[in-house]
């Protein structure tokens, strides 16, 4: 009885560590910071080889080339418009 008692207690005790662990864990992972840091990586990593620091130029020149697109486009709307 004493035996099977503290067994359960041990496990208790293990199951209480790991949920305190696995809170720790989310709590990390839902922290401003850390989601900021995250997507900030994720944004770096479209326009820069994490691996080698090289620019990636084919991103690099589709976001330039759809700024520019919108730019025109709103300069005509603009001209129409008057």
């Amino acid at each position: 009885m004493t035996n099977e008692l503290s067994s359960l207690e041990r496990e208790i005790e293990e199951t209480r560590q790991r949920l305190a662990n696995t809170i720790d864990q989310l709590a990390y992972r839902a922290h401003p910071k850390t989601i900021v840091g995250r997507e900030v990586t994720s944004v770096k990593a479209h326009f820069v080889d994490l691996e080698t620091g090289e620019p990636r130029t084919d991103n690099i020149l589709k976001v330039a080339g759809g700024v520019v697109g919108t730019l025109v486009l709103l300069a005509v709307i603009r001209r129409i418009a008057r």
